[in-house]
């Protein structure tokens, strides 16, 4: 009888620590942060981020996780050099008084394993305010290279600027409106 009790505590404690949440490093060469905001309702001006960092805590099993991404929005690059300098600066992102954006949310939603939503909250311009995500494409692989899980998604949203302290451009008739995809891919540590 001891031997079956102790055989079933050991099979239940090899369960949980398969269960166990992984944590997942972003890999920045393979994570594109994008965007889309209008210009005078004349045109849809596109860009991405260039420097971003962070880490995903995923347990698959249990249909939870965490996201916790930092942004440089110095980084912003809309293909045309005058207008990333501008963008850094005080009419816009103004780096040197408020730096890194920040996107901590919950992974919510799960089917068979994979998030379909994101619920966070956005820091940018040094505002805080929920920003949620819908999840197209959620998938782990094993790292052919690495040896080691891989995770990426394709995450996109909208949030209106103005609430950010974003006003560049809303007496000129600009929309608020900023539409986000997010492309990314992080490996387990």
């Amino acid at each position: 009888m001891k031997k079956h009790l102790f055989l079933f505590l050991l099979a239940g404690a090899a369960g949980a620590a398969l269960a166990a949440p992984v944590t997942y490093k972003i890999d920045p060469d393979h994570t594109f942060p994008s965007f889309e905001a209008d210009h005078m309702g004349v045109s849809v001006w596109r860009g991405k981020f260039n420097s971003n960092s962070g880490k995903v805590t995923l347990d698959k099993t249990a249909g939870y996780g965490l996201v916790d991404i930092s942004i440089d929005p110095a980084s912003a690059d809309f293909g045309q050099d005058a207008l990333n300098k501008w963008a850094a600066g005080p009419d816009l992102f103004d780096v040197p008084k408020f730096g890194a954006a920040r996107y901590k949310g919950k992974l919510t939603g799960f089917k068979d394993g994979a998030p379909t939503q994101l619920q966070g909250e956005l820091t940018l311009h040094g505002v805080t305010r929920p920003v949620n995500l819908q999840i197209k494409s959620f998938k782990c692989i094993q790292h052919p290279m690495l040896k080691r899980e891989m995770c990426g998604a394709d995450a996109y949203g909208s949030f209106k600027r103005d609430e950010f302290g974003l006003t560049a451009g809303k007496d000129y008739g600009f929309k608020m409106d900023v539409d986000l995809r997010i492309q990314v891919e992080a490996v387990a540590e």
